[in-house]
C-alpha cells in the first residue's frame, strides 16, 4: 500500500500542475494567435485527463473480488494506462499535427510574443517540479537498474505513465520555446506551425512508447525473478515436499501475483497431511511476499512437470 501511495502523489501532482499550465496555455494562446502555444495547452489538457484515468484505475483496483471476477480488479490500471497512451496518440499528437499542418497552410504572425515567454517560463517551474516528484519515485522503484530496463521490469505502470508524459511536457515546451523565438526573429510564421508539429511528434513517441509498455502488462506479465527465486526459497524449506519442479506467475496488478506451483509430495504423506502442508504454504507465502493474491499448488511429478512444459513452449513429446 505504501508504493500505491507514492504512485498516487507522483498524479496528483502532476494533476495540479497540468490544470494550471492548461489554462495558463489557453489564454496565452487566445491572446497572441501561438499555434506551438494551443498545441501545447491541448497537451496539458489532455495529460490532466490521463492523470484523472490513473487515479481512476488505481481506484477500480482496490474493488475486491466478486463472483463476475474471482481473481479481483487489479488489472484495471492496465487497462486505463493503455487508454492514457490511446488518448496522448489520439488527442494530443492528432490535435499538434493538425494544428501545426494549419498554421503551415495559413500562417498568422504572433501577437505580444512576451506574453507566451511569460507563460512558457510558469510552465516550466510547475512542469519541472510535477517532474521531479514522478523522477524521485521512480529513483525508490528502480533501484540499481538503469531507467530503461526498470521501465521494462516494472509493474507499476502509473509512476512511468507520469514520467514520459512530463518529460515530454518539458521537451515541447523547449520545442515551442525555439519555434515562436524562431518564428519571431526571422519573421516567418511558418516555424510556429513547424514548432506544433515537432510537439506532435514527441506526443506520437511517449504514446507508442506507454502503449507497448502498458500492453505488455495487460497480457500478463511473469513476477520478477527474485521473487520466483523467494518462492521457490520458501517453498524448499518445507519438509513435506520431496521436489520443487517449478513455478508459473502473472502479474494481475502492480501488487497482485497469481502463483502456480508445481511440487511433488513424500509418497509417505497421507492426503490430511498434503492438506495441512498447502495451509503451511499458502500462510508462509503470503507473510513472506504480501502481493500474492492467489496460490494454486498442484501436486505433480518432475516428468509431468517437464511435460507440460514442452507442451508450453511447443516442443513435440520424445
Amino acid at each position: 500500500m505504501a508504493a500505491q501511495g507514492g504512485s498516487k502523489r507522483v498524479i496528483y501532482a502532476a494533476l495540479a500542475g497540468n490544470l494550471l499550465i492548461a489554462a495558463t496555455k489557453f489564454g496565452a494562446a487566445f491572446v497572441t494567435g501561438s499555434s506551438s502555444m494551443l498545441s501545447e495547452g491541448v497537451h496539458s489538457l489532455v495529460d490532466t485527463g490521463n492523470e484523472v484515468l490513473l487515479l481512476h484505475g488505481l481506484r477500480r483496483a482496490e474493488k475486491q473480488p466478486d463472483r463476475a471476477h474471482p481473481l479481483g480488479y487489479s488489472r484495471e490500471v492496465y487497462f486505463w494506462s493503455f487508454i492514457v497512451a490511446l488518448l496522448v496518440f489520439a488527442l494530443g499528437a492528432g490535435v499538434s499535427f493538425y494544428e501545426g499542418v494549419s498554421h503551415l497552410r495559413h500562417p498568422e504572425p504572433i501577437q505580444n510574443i512576451a506574453v507566451n515567454y511569460v507563460v512558457l517560463g510558469i510552465s516550466v517551474l510547475f512542469e519541472g517540479a510535477a517532474w521531479t516528484v514522478a523522477l524521485r519515485q521512480f529513483r525508490k522503484e528502480k533501484g540499481n537498474f538503469g531507467y530503461l530496463a526498470a521501465i521494462r521490469r516494472s509493474k507499476d505502470p502509473t509512476t512511468f505513465t507520469v514520467l514520459f508524459e512530463d518529460t515530454a511536457a518539458l521537451t515541447g515546451l523547449l520545442i515551442a520555446f525555439v519555434g515562436i523565438t524562431a518564428a519571431e526573429f526571422f519573421s516567418m510564421p511558418a516555424l510556429d506551425g513547424l514548432g506544433s508539429i515537432g510537439i506532435g511528434i514527441v506526443l506520437a513517441l511517449t504514446a507508442v512508447m506507454l502503449a507497448r509498455e502498458s500492453k505488455g502488462l495487460l497480457l500478463g506479465e511473469a513476477a520478477l525473478p527474485d521473487v520466483q527465486s523467494q518462492i521457490l526459497g520458501i517453498v524448499a524449506r518445507e519438509p513435506a515436499i520431496q521436489r520443487t519442479n517449478g513455478v508459473l506467475t502473472v502479474h494481475l496488478g502492480p501488487r497482485d501475483i497469481v502463483v502456480a506451483l508445481s511440487a511433488e509430495f513424500r509418497d509417505e504423506l497421507s492426503t490430511t497431511e498434503i492438506e495441512a502442508c498447502v495451509e503451511r504454504l499458502e500462510r508462509q507465502l503470503r507473510r513472506e511476499i504480501p502481493e500474492i493474491g492467489a496460490l494454486f499448488i498442484k501436486p505433480q511429478t518432475a516428468a509431468g512437470w517437464a511435460a507440460a512444459q514442452r507442451r508450453v513452449s511447443g516442443e513435440r513429446p520424445a
